[in-house]
């Protein structure tokens, strides 16, 4: 079946003055002339024939026909993503997708009122009263409490939404909700920001804990690496010890500071460095 607000493997039927028309063969037994779908002669490849399959993305024009594209919109259906506000009026807010038709946030939607200019994280669907794709600001609603499919340790996409007093909360897997405390965050993190991120913890209530590092001696090995390779860049000295802040550090080496004292740990205790009064030196 076509799935409106989704990238659909169709096949070309029929050749016209305005377009090729697409179906899905795998159920064209139940379907009409009237259901197939416009790819407009604009997005049409020259090399495009009829029986050809071709991959289009599905959503709906000015007058609430489907139709196809070969532009790549920046969300897809029951997906989160942050994007830019173009325009405000009386029916909501409408952002920036990369389609001719801007997505349309109702203002039932806003969690709070959109500003023109402004990004935000929005997950878009599909309203089933309107047959329109439409997205809400309201993130919390759309994620799945049941987190099962997560395991600690586990490498997960993260996209942050929401400063917190805790820290940020972020989207994991386009899916689950999770928490990065602040005080694990070593550079600036904004709503929007995709980052790479691991399950440190999950509490009996579902809550999840994530964490930018690796935790625990997997951590290490690949850090103590980095710290080797910019000795190397650095003439073999780096004027970083206990007492140098972690700010320092992280803009040094991309590393927070806990975990810095575990590579270094491990390097001294390899003899690959030493550790002098103003910082570590490369054996």
């Amino acid at each position: 079946m076509i799935t409106i607000g989704r990238i659909n493997t169709l096949t070309a039927l029929r050749e016209t003055s305005v377009g090729f028309f697409l179906g899905d063969l795998s159920d064209r037994r139940t379907q009409d002339f009237n259901n197939d779908i416009l790819l407009p002669n604009k997005y049409v490849p020259d090399t495009l024939a009829v029986d050809d399959d071709i991959d289009v993305f599905v959503y709906t024009d000015s007058e609430d026909r489907p139709i196809a594209t070969t532009l790549t919109p920046a969300i897809q259906r029951n997906e989160f993503a942050s994007l830019q506000v173009v325009a405000v009026n009386s029916a909501g807010a409408f952002l920036d997708w990369g389609l001719e038709k801007d997505l349309l946030v109702p203002h039932r939607e806003q969690a709070r009122p959109m500003e023109v200019g402004q990004w935000y994280v929005v997950f878009m669907y599909l309203d089933e009263s309107t047959n329109r794709l439409v997205a809400s600001s309201k993130v919390n609603r759309f994620l799945d409490e049941d987190v099962r499919d997560l395991q600690v340790g586990d490498e997960v996409q993260l996209l942050a939404y929401e400063l917190t007093d805790l820290g940020v909360n972020v989207i994991i897997n386009n899916r689950y909700k999770g928490l990065v405390y602040s005080n694990e965050i070593f550079r600036t993190v904004r709503p929007g920001d995709p980052l790479i991120g691991y399950i440190k913890n999950i509490r009996d209530d579902n809550r999840v804990d994530v964490s930018l590092q690796r935790t625990g001696y997997e951590n290490v090995e690949p850090n103590a690496r980095r710290i080797l390779a910019t000795l190397k860049a650095e003439n073999g000295f780096l004027p970083l010890t206990d007492n140098t802040s972690p700010e320092v550090i992280y803009e040094t080496l991309e590393m927070s500071k806990k975990t810095f004292k575990k590579a270094i740990g491990t390097l001294y205790r390899e003899r690959k460095i030493v550790l002098e009064e103003k910082g570590i030196r490369l054996v």
